[in-house]
């Protein structure tokens, strides 16, 4: 969140929004659109439901992605973010959801996070988060009271994982204020363990991460902390002279240390976010993501900050990590300059075996694609991809490598809107809410579909959070959308018709029981592919934990091998397996 277009304003006075943006992006990707669209499937759903535009879509086979209307999903919740004359900057950044199986049924349940009660706002009736549990037909049913997971304060972001290895996903929701940390207790109900934990990360949490730092087998938890804000501290910006207010760029506010807590393995968590070192940078943190940016066996984090640069957490071992993002070459632009980091996310995008990073910013800023060069250092080649053009107007928040059509390419969905709902007054060519972005992975550049993508990429929303999921089982990874201020938008996954896939659900046994930092291969004919299952990504948001693995239209799986992650060394191996449906395997047992 810069002030880019701001301090615009303030040099030149206010301007003329001149410049069509979303006319802007679609000419730009026009020309370069060469993808083939398939018609959508319905066969793996176990009922029928209506998707908008997907008749248009098998019409004109020019649809990858189709809004699924609340109507018929019966989610009917909205996102509420408290907006005031005083313009208190929680109230544009959030908020974040999750895709999660959280009754072991083996279909993606929804969590969605609402802002709620704090020092600066009292909402009444008060608001809460919502726990949609998946009917298998495409409807979800709220179950959020009973299951206990309302929150309760001002919410940011939800991060899942099995922190006690109990096989139930647990929720660490963010909060602006005091986090909360939800035990899944396996009967479809949560209980607030947050105290008994130790992990209620006071000050303003932003994402949050769970990975197993220190190879112990256990589901540690980093936790983002954005500025040093309350509402006493809030500050005035905007027009001295008329008195209007707009959001302040976060430069105004001081920076804050990120948490790292140790899973102790008996319910409880240590604060060691300063002998790990952890603590020592600080940050304005917003998105986060567990990689392995060496392949030495360490989870490393790389975090999106806010007006200043971007941080990479090697990890050293030990229970050690040194902040390597200027030597790395991913702390500043390219030209030397901090810019707004928001969401995350690591891939490897060109299958050469190392882990590359994303991260998005605001307008005037550009994104940028880091390539892993090997050496743990990292070049920008967001320009040479076209990617920094046609994101030059835009900001971004959620992020996502995956392969959307399931060729075994990994492909790139980014969800945008500005920060400043009033930018269209004092800013030319910037709009508050912004089109969605997708990028096609052609095996040597990732190209530019959105044109193409679908009638919901010609629309705008303000965009905060994204989690992927496969809502439906049919092999076809779905995309999720967090509105800041409004309705999530579910999009319906219909350009995967026609490929083969196999989906994996990992147990860690001696490994952490999510097998983050697993490293999966397969093989099906002449396609060979590799994909390291990372921890947390994009912004606020947490993701199907089951990989699914595209092999185009191959019709079999002919190897699939699992690096099980340390303090495991083992290597479960497959071979000729079935397509086209879903399996766990569980760590030293085999396919479950």
């Amino acid at each position: 969140m810069t002030g880019t277009a701001v301090e615009e304003l303030n040099r030149t006075g206010s301007g003329t929004n001149t410049i069509r943006r979303r006319e802007f992006l679609r000419a730009l990707s026009a020309a370069a659109v060469s993808t083939s669209i398939r018609a959508p499937s319905w066969e793996a759903l176990s009922g029928t439901f209506a998707v908008c535009g997907i008749a248009g879509a098998q019409r004109n086979g020019d649809a990858l992605f189709a809004a699924v209307p609340p109507a018929t999903t019966k989610i009917a919740w909205r996102h509420v973010n408290g907006r005031s004359p005083d313009y208190y900057l929680p109230e544009t950044t959030g908020a974040g959801c999750a895709f999660l199986d959280f009754d072991n049924d083996r279909w993606m349940d929804i969590y969605l996070v609402n802002s709620g009660k704090c020092d600066f706002y009292n909402p009444d009736p008060p608001l809460r988060n919502a726990l949609y549990r998946n009917n298998r037909d495409g409807t979800f049913t709220d179950v959020t009271e009973k299951a206990g997971v309302a929150g309760g304060g001002y919410g940011m972001g939800v991060a899942v994982g099995d922190y006690d290895g109990d096989g139930w996903p647990d929720l660490f929701v963010t909060q602006y204020e005091r986090s909360i940390l939800y035990h899944n207790n396996g009967d479809g109900t949560f209980t607030d363990v947050t105290e008994k934990a130790g992990v209620a990360a006071p000050g303003w949490a932003s994402s949050a991460v769970w990975f197993d730092y220190d190879n112990d087998g256990r589901l540690d938890l980093f936790v983002c902390r954005f500025v040093d804000f309350n509402k006493s501290k809030n500050k005035f910006c905007g027009n001295e002279s008329t008195k209007e207010r707009y959001y302040c760029v976060p430069r105004v506010y001081p920076p804050a240390r990120s948490w790292l807590f140790h899973n102790n393995g008996n319910g409880t968590f240590s604060d060691v976010s300063l002998e790990s070192g952890i603590g020592k940078s600080l940050g304005k943190a917003w998105g986060v993501v567990a990689t392995d940016i060496n392949n030495d066996g360490l989870m490393d984090l790389f975090v999106a900050n806010d007006t200043m640069p971007n941080f990479l957490f090697a990890n050293r071992g030990q229970g050690k990590f040194e902040e390597i993002g200027l030597t790395a070459g991913v702390a500043y632009s390219a030209d030397g300059r901090t810019r707004s980091g928001m969401g995350v996310d690591s891939g490897d995008y060109d299958q050469d075996g190392w882990e590359d990073l994303f991260v998005d910013n605001v307008d005037q800023e550009m994104y940028s694609l880091y390539h892993n060069d090997h050496d743990l250092t990292f070049d920008d080649m967001a320009e040479t991809m076209g990617i920094a053009r046609v994101t030059r107007l835009m900001s971004g928040w959620g992020v996502k490598f995956f392969d959307y059509d399931n060729d075994g390419n990994s492909d790139l969905f980014i969800v945008n809107g500005h920060p400043d709902d009033k930018i269209q007054e004092h800013s030319s060519g910037v709009t508050y809410k912004e089109p969605l972005l997708l990028f096609h992975n052609n095996g040597k550049i990732l190209e530019d579909v959105s044109a193409r993508a679908g009638p919901v990429f010609t629309e705008d929303f303000a965009a905060r959070g994204m989690a992927i999921g496969d809502f439906d089982n049919d092999g076809a990874v779905d995309v999720l959308v967090a509105v800041n201020n409004g309705a999530p938008v579910l999009l319906k996954n219909i350009a995967a018709q026609g490929n083969h896939w196999l989906g994996v659900r990992l147990v860690g046994k001696r490994a952490n029981p999510d097998a983050i930092g697993a490293r999966v291969a397969w093989q099906s004919g002449d396609l060979k592919r590799t994909r390291l299952k990372t921890g947390g990504g994009s912004y606020l948001s947490s993701h199907d934990p089951r990989m699914v693995l595209g092999i185009g239209n191959r019709s079999k799986m002919d190897r699939l091998e699992i690096h099980w992650p340390l303090p495991s060394t083992r290597v479960d191996t497959f071979t000729d397996l079935p397509i086209d449906r879903y399996i766990s395997v569980v760590e030293g047992s085999g396919i479950k």
